[in-house]
């Protein structure tokens, strides 16, 4: 992979990274901007739901920043875009896809079918 296409990587993964952390930002204040106090039980219930589930996404995208912060250090380290599996290049339509891969596309359909056939 040649230095532009690296960089046009790390601007996208930093971009997403702004992304998410502003996200996780706005959720916090928006969580500690409202009191809770909701005298109605119905109501109370439908906000607990949403923060729920409010949650449950900031999670995944807690997940998905650890991700994104590894790919940062991999175009550091000179082995962004290598499968860590095969050790071939990972295609960069691949990485358009899915810029936080680790493992091309052969790697992958080979992953999910033994994890298929442990039943995960």
């Amino acid at each position: 992979m040649d230095q532009a296409q690296l960089e046009y990587f790390r601007a996208l993964l930093n971009k997403k990274l702004s992304d998410l952390l502003g996200e996780a930002d706005k959720t916090l204040e928006e969580m500690t901007a409202s009191d809770g106090q909701v005298p109605d039980p119905t109501d109370r219930a439908s906000l607990e739901s949403e923060r729920s589930f409010e949650l449950r996404i900031r999670d995944r995208e807690r997940k998905l920043i650890k991700k994104i912060r590894k790919a940062l250090e991999r175009i550091d380290e000179g082995t962004y875009g290598i499968c860590e599996e095969c050790g071939e290049d990972i295609g960069v339509k691949r990485l358009e896809a899915r810029p936080v891969t680790t493992l091309c596309i052969e790697c992958k359909s080979k992953q999910e079918e033994e994890e298929k056939a442990k039943g995960l």
